[in-house]
């Protein structure tokens, strides 16, 4: 097995339950802070995915609940590509893990989030999101960890 699990089709691979463990740097201030939680994929109509992330993100020493939830679509390439989108339906990046391994970019304003996405195995994956610009200047690295 190389360095990346292709993934042949990439709603059904992370359709459940994961747990999640998520380290965000401040590369400006050099704050830490930590969300520990889980994060569920369910069904949605035509075969899209509703993703349900919860926990508690401590930064700065204060510990917070966090939610977040994002809309999986088919992608148009095919059964290894989606769509990602906000809840509200805003576009936010695509995805192709048919080799194990995606990077993508959002812009936001005057800053750009660059997701590097990698699949381990079956059950773990990664995402490694570097956010620059003249706001922000984070690293947020997120290990997930299949459920069951």
């Amino acid at each position: 097995m190389g360095e990346f699990w292709p993934v042949p089709e990439v709603l059904a691979f992370l359709a459940g339950s994961w747990r999640v463990d998520r380290s965000v740097r401040d590369l400006a201030s050099g704050d830490e802070g930590r969300f520990d939680g889980t994060t569920v994929f369910g069904p949605l109509e035509g075969g899209a995915l509703l993703h349900r992330e919860s926990g508690v993100f401590v930064w700065r020493g204060v510990a917070r609940p966090a939610e977040r939830t994002l809309r999986f679509l088919p992608g148009p390439a095919g059964a290894g590509t989606a769509e990602v989108r906000f809840a509200d339906g805003r576009p936010f990046h695509d995805l192709d893990l048919t080799t194990g391994h995606w990077v993508a970019d959002h812009p936001c304003a005057a800053d750009l989030y660059r997701g590097e996405f990698t699949v381990r195995d079956a059950d773990h994956w990664r995402t490694v999101w570097r956010v620059r610009g003249p706001a922000k200047e984070l690293v947020l690295a997120t290990d997930y960890a299949r459920v069951g």
